[in-house]
């Protein structure tokens, strides 16, 4: 893609952006995914402790979401975001050291702090930030950042781990490092938004809200199981499962980049239900016992998994205006609790049947569901 550079200084707060998505999602909690068997491996946790780090980082992300417009409210949104960058750097080097399960507890709960606290911030503010025509591909590139991270794990830990695990902690907090050095000086000057609009505003928001949120139980399949599936379900060895979810994070980015640019053209409303749609398509491909179809998968999971989220900014913007971050803040927390619950829910599911289809087949349900209501919500 091509970019002027008058068109590149203007999307500067959206590339702003993705550096905070990236660092606090992409990396905070996605490069978690790799090191998690290394830190088991290296006789850091259990394979049981590993899964309370991750709930902690859950947890943490929750309150960044709901804390951080407060505290944007109250340093500004610019210090808001480089609050949040420097605490992920701080969280990485911080679990360079093998401290034990509540030290490294703690500081996983507040990389998820950090992470929340970019997500609500980065994307409204940039759309506010940015001229109307450009909201669509700005938003496009801020959650962009996700994918990237989910590429940039994959391909920095092979690299890193076989020096130490505290090499790859320390090397995760370097990146983060320069990611803000180059976002410091382009972040977005949007104040804090007003409250969303009342009346038919407010009931197509709530749509819009709760078919995000189970987009997002529909696809823990793919985020937790994924790669285990690939490995134990599907027959593929470690370097092929690995590469699964390479190609599930370079779908993640061109779902992104291409939600912002469709939402401009089709709608939010029109785009949303595409991007269900393809999730849908995503997880039925996972059903078949067929390596080739579990690809289609991967690359299609994160265009649409992670896509959606561009597409929904963009219509939280369509309905709310300035108070576009109200809403984004309230569809980002209903996405983590409805992942939080569906992957709760199903961990004895999966222990009783032994079976990745019956968990895949949940995901395909709920992602239906978020499907109907994207359609029956009072959305056009």
């Amino acid at each position: 893609m091509h970019w002027s550079a008058p068109l590149k200084s203007s999307l500067n707060p959206a590339f702003a952006g993705a550096a905070a998505t990236l660092s606090g999602i992409g990396l905070a909690r996605f490069a978690y995914v790799p090191l998690f068997p290394a830190m088991v491996a290296a006789g850091w946790i259990t394979g049981v402790q590993g899964g309370l780090l991750g709930a902690m980082n859950l947890a943490g992300y929750l309150v960044g979401v709901l804390g951080g417009r407060t505290l944007a409210g109250r340093i500004g949104t610019a210090r808001a975001l480089d609050a949040g960058m420097g605490l992920a750097v701080l969280t990485f080097a911080a679990c360079a050291w093998n401290g034990g399960l509540a030290w490294l507890a703690l500081w996983r709960f507040l990389a998820g702090l950090a992470g929340g606290n970019l997500m609500a911030l980065a994307g409204p503010a940039v759309q506010g930030a940015i001229t109307p025509t450009q909201r669509g591909i700005g938003g496009g590139i801020v959650m962009t950042g996700v994918g990237g991270g989910v590429i940039a794990a994959s391909l920095l830990m092979p690299v890193l781990l076989p020096a130490g695990v505290s090499v790859a902690w320390l090397g995760l907090a370097i990146v983060v490092l320069s990611l803000w050095t180059f976002a410091h000086r382009r972040w977005p000057q949007t104040p804090v938004a007003l409250p969303a609009a009342a009346g038919s505003t407010r009931a197509k928001a709530t749509a819009l809200i709760l078919a995000y949120g189970l987009a997002g139980a529909g696809m823990v399949p793919h985020m937790v199981y994924f790669v285990d599936y690939a490995v134990r379900g599907q027959g593929l060895n470690a370097g092929a499962a690995s590469l699964t979810w390479l190609v599930f994070g370079i779908g993640a980015v061109l779902g992104t980049l291409t939600g912002g640019r469709i939402a401009d053209r089709w709608g939010g409303s029109t785009a949303l239900k595409t991007w269900l749609l393809l999730q849908i398509g995503a997880l039925v491909l996972a059903l078949p016992p067929s390596p080739v179809s579990l690809w289609g998968s991967a690359l299609l999971g994160g265009f649409a998994g992670i896509g959606i989220t561009a597409v929904a900014l963009a219509r939280a913007r369509e309905l709310a205006g300035a108070g576009a971050g109200v809403v984004w803040v309230r569809a980002t927390a209903l996405y983590a609790l409805a992942q939080a619950a569906a992957g709760f829910a199903v961990v004895p599911l999966f222990a009783h049947t032994n079976s990745y289809l019956f968990v895949f087949a949940v995901g395909l349900a709920v992602s239906v569901m978020a499907l109907l209501v994207s359609t029956l919500g009072q959305y056009d």
